[in-house]
């Protein structure tokens, strides 16, 4: 852990802080993932009612446009969503002093055996500010997870629905005037 973090003196309003800036971190991913799910339905039903248009060969590209910016969205909002666990178990084991481990987040801690995770924990519980210092890192870590992979793919989605929506609106226009 950072032995560069240091608390003078623990206490309840570092605690409320600590507890208040984790509640809204877990609301915020919430948020998220409800929006994505949001956009996830709304693809999928523009897409089922505009398939038949298409099978009917009726407005062919702006329903191509449409369908792919669908399936777009779709892929963003689904990996924005995706949880953050290694695909394949690591054979080397972890350093729980890197800056990158978190020790209390199961993606991490479950690369360690019981007694391993058990002497970090004990390390930490014994000392206020590893404690704190863990908890910071909890924090932070569950911050740029949120900054760099849920709200950059969801605002990815978002972006590519309204495109689609846009472009295909313009295309049913200039075929509707021509």
């Amino acid at each position: 852990m950072n032995a560069t973090f240091k608390v003078e003196k623990p206490g309840s309003q570092i605690d409320a802080v600590l507890r208040v800036t984790q509640a809204h971190l877990v609301h915020l991913s919430s948020m998220a993932d409800v929006k994505a799910n949001m956009l996830l339905t709304m693809s999928s039903v523009v897409m089922t009612l505009s398939l038949p248009q298409l099978i009917r060969n009726t407005h062919l590209w702006p329903l191509i446009i449409l369908i792919a910016f669908c399936l777009i969205t779709i892929g963003l909002a689904t990996y924005a969503v995706m949880p953050k666990t290694p695909f394949r178990h690591d054979p080397t084991k972890p350093d729980v002093n890197s800056l990158g481990f978190n020790l209390l987040f199961f993606g991490d801690f479950t690369r360690l055996t019981q007694p391993e995770f058990e002497s970090a924990m004990q390390e930490v519980v014994n000392d206020h500010s590893r404690i704190y210092g863990t908890q910071v890192r909890e924090l932070y870590l569950l911050g740029i997870f949120l900054a760099q992979k849920k709200y950059r793919f969801l605002r990815l989605a978002y972006i590519s629905f309204i495109t689609g929506l846009t472009l295909a609106f313009i295309g049913f226009l200039i075929l509707a005037f021509k």
